[in-house]
Order: structure tokens, then sequence, then C-alpha cells
């Protein structure tokens, strides 16, 4: 996915491979500083963009998580880290795009 949007730019992704970098970005951030913080320098409005997408998709989870505040997202990251990867595999396996 990296590599596709590195060669043929973001909007070659669809949107589940939008929201899977969202994820990545957001994964990144809370692991290596401990905050998401780093995430938006990375991609200042991954966090919108994640819930757009995921209330696109109806993964419920996954939009409620990202429509957090901020703040809220930080602190329980990574208690709903494994659902959130669990819904966007499971959009993944029934072909949502």
């Amino acid at each position: 996915m990296i590599q596709k949007m590195t060669a043929e730019g973001t909007q070659s992704l669809t949107r589940l491979e939008r929201l899977t970098y969202d994820l990545w970005i957001a994964d990144y951030g809370m692991r290596n500083a401990g905050d998401l913080e780093t995430a938006s320098d990375l991609h200042p409005s991954f966090q919108e963009e994640a819930a757009r997408i995921a209330s696109e998709l109806s993964l419920a989870r996954t939009a409620e998580a990202f429509g957090l505040p901020r703040s809220d997202l930080e602190a329980s990251y990574f208690e709903r880290f494994d659902a959130i990867c669990s819904e966007i595999a499971a959009a993944a396996e029934q072909g949502l795009e």
C-alpha cells in the first residue's frame, strides 16, 4: 500500500487502504511518541479522515474511536486497537473499498 501510494499517489488508494494508512499513522505516533502529535505532523487530517471513511464503510467501532476527541483517543487507543484492526480486516474480507 505504501509503495502504491508512493508510485501512484494518495488518490490511487481505495477508501479501505486509506483508512488502513490512517491507522498506521496513528499507530506510529502512539507506539513511538506515546501520543498523536507525531501522527498529526505526518498527516494533519488523519483522524478526521479515518472517522469519515470508517463511517462511510459502516465500521462503527473504528468510526467511534477516530471520532473521539484526540485526548480520549490517545487514552484508549491501545484498548481499542485490536477491535479496530479486526473490523478493518473483516471489511477487507468482505471486499469493501
